[in-house]
């Protein structure tokens, strides 16, 4: 088996475990490329030039890019790996701001605290991504505080 090979099963592997059975071949196709540290393990995932994840060194955890995060959004069934925040907030989370838990309007009740999540607005359309801070009783519960550290938006330069 060819490294590249080895590195590609790896990824899909673990997209699989994290978002779903069958995300990592969406996430990605077989011409992905890799930039590695200087260690050797994998750091960053691009498609056709494009950054689809980066692999987090403390804990091994895919972090989506905008880019990876459209590629799942359309496979994944609503409202799975996603946080709906209401109108308001929309053009603050789109610019890359925190999330707070008083605008999150729905959570995909199987995340857990510390899960990569998409952030969509109340039609399903990608705004951003990041990491929930809150289970997702408590994100829709609490009126103040963050619910979503927010990673990128789509706004963002």
């Amino acid at each position: 088996m060819a490294n590249n090979d080895k590195k590609l099963k790896q990824v899909r592997s673990m997209a699989d475990i994290q978002f779903g059975k069958g995300c990592g071949d969406v996430l990605f196709p077989d011409s992905v490329s890799f930039q590695l540290s200087k260690t050797k393990r994998i750091r960053q995932v691009f498609y056709n030039g494009r950054h689809m994840a980066t692999v987090r060194a403390k804990d091994g955890v895919l972090t989506l890019s905008i880019d990876g995060a459209v590629a799942l959004h359309g496979m994944l069934k609503k409202p799975d790996s996603r946080v709906v925040i209401c109108e308001d907030a929309v053009p603050f989370v789109s610019m890359g701001k925190t999330a707070f838990a008083k605008h999150v309007t729905d959570v995909d009740p199987k995340l857990r605290a510390g899960d990569e999540v998409i952030i969509v607005d109340p039609s399903d359309s990608i705004l951003a991504t990041g990491q929930l801070l809150l289970s997702p009783h408590e994100a829709i519960c609490m009126d103040r505080g963050p619910a979503v550290d927010v990673r990128r938006g789509i706004k963002q330069s």
